[in-house]
């Protein structure tokens, strides 16, 4: 068994849980009741669900490369690895660009992305 992406899988599982609750009650919710034109908002909202689908399939795959150690399953740890660090670098790079006083902690998503971006490449080392 592999500690790290298993820690890994277990991070990232957390994370889509808070995604799913806090952003369901904190981004969709608002979003949905919003002035934007249906068509935007329907897409935004569809995107997020995209994303939680995404941040559980992720978890699902590092907890099952932990279990299972498959040949080639390193390649696949760091594929989600650099996932992970790139969704990091989006949040970071959305967040700094913002007129906003601590930009970094505004938006601190990037906060759980990127521990999973770690955990995973050390299991993938």
């Amino acid at each position: 068994m592999n500690g790290w992406l298993l820690a890994a899988g277990i991070t990232s599982a957390g994370v889509a849980a808070i995604h799913a609750v806090a952003g369901g009650r904190d981004v969709v919710r608002p979003l949905l009741t919003g002035n934007l034109p249906d068509e935007p908002r329907r897409v935004l909202h569809a995107v997020w669900h995209m994303v939680t689908a995404d941040l559980a399939l992720a978890a699902v795959a590092l907890i099952w490369l932990a279990l299972a150690e498959p040949v080639g399953g390193a390649m696949v740890a760091w594929l989600l690895a650099a996932h992970f660090l790139a969704y990091t670098g989006v949040f970071l790079a959305v967040t700094m660009a913002a007129d906003w006083s601590k930009p970094w902690l505004r938006l601190p998503q990037w906060m759980l992305l990127l521990p999973v971006a770690a955990l995973a490449a050390a299991g993938a080392a």
